[in-house]
């Protein structure tokens, strides 16, 4: 680690590259776990569907032989509308792909963006008891899931919503190898509200790459504020931000 900081009540920590931020957060959201597991039967967890995690989620998935994961319930945060339900830009394909599949979670409950109360639906599993954890990231314009900033709400009253997606929002799909093109990449989405994912107790947030670096400025300058819906990460108790040597401009 090159250096270890507060803005706020976050905690940033910088890495020298892209790896060392994924392992250190992934080794990081193990120990939670298990800590959390000396006094409480599972733990509830929400993960980021997107390249940025891939590295903080092989290192969960390098841990596979640990008896937590039993004990683990696991959601997703947000989810494309429109996609045929074979396509392999699904974020629950994307999870399954680099979590779901190599882990023996508990119980694995994942967005289905074909049913048009899937909203209401969802509400009620990640409403059914507190969630832990959520490991999350932070969009090229300051989305937090999918909750860009024309219509990011930190009061929000809703636990899940159908939103309409910010073309800068659609970009990065593009930006990340998603989609070939801004035109495939669907309009809407069903995504976790604000509100939702800071009530969890433990946010751990992965942002590496040079394209992220505008993001984390703003995240760790600007007035906490919906115009950058990732400064409200600055007010949460226990959030762990993990960047590295391209995604954080120092000056």
């Amino acid at each position: 680690m090159i250096k270890s900081f507060k803005a706020g009540q976050l905690l940033v920590r910088v890495f020298e590259n892209r790896a060392a931020a994924g392992a250190a957060a992934g080794n990081e959201i193990l120990e939670t776990i298990n800590t959390l597991l000396q006094s409480k039967k599972e733990v509830r967890m929400i993960f980021a569907a997107a390249p940025s995690q891939n590295e903080m989620l092989a290192t969960l998935v390098a841990h596979a032989e640990e008896p937590a994961w039993k004990h683990i319930v696991a959601f997703h945060m947000d989810e494309y509308i429109g996609l045929p339900r074979e396509s392999d830009q699904l974020f629950s394909f994307y999870l399954k792909r680099h979590l779901f599949d190599h882990l023996a979670f508990k119980e694995v409950y994942l967005i289905n963006g074909q049913q048009p109360d899937e909203p209401e639906r969802y509400a009620r599993l990640v409403n059914a008891a507190p969630i832990d954890i959520v490991c999350l990231g932070i969009g090229e314009n300051g989305h937090l899931a999918f909750n860009d900033p024309p219509v990011a709400d930190f009061n929000d009253p809703e636990t899940a919503k159908i939103v309409t997606l910010d073309p800068a929002c659609r970009n990065q799909q593009v930006n990340d190898g998603c989609f070939p093109s801004i035109e495939e990449v669907p309009t809407q989405a069903i995504t976790l509200t604000i509100p939702t994912l800071l009530r969890a107790d433990y946010l751990f947030c992965t942002v590496p790459g040079p394209t992220k670096r505008e993001a984390v400025r703003r995240t760790l300058n600007d007035p906490v504020s919906s115009d950058c819906p990732s400064t409200i990460l600055r007010r949460h108790r226990h959030c762990t931000l993990y960047v590295e040597k391209d995604s954080y401009d120092p000056s």
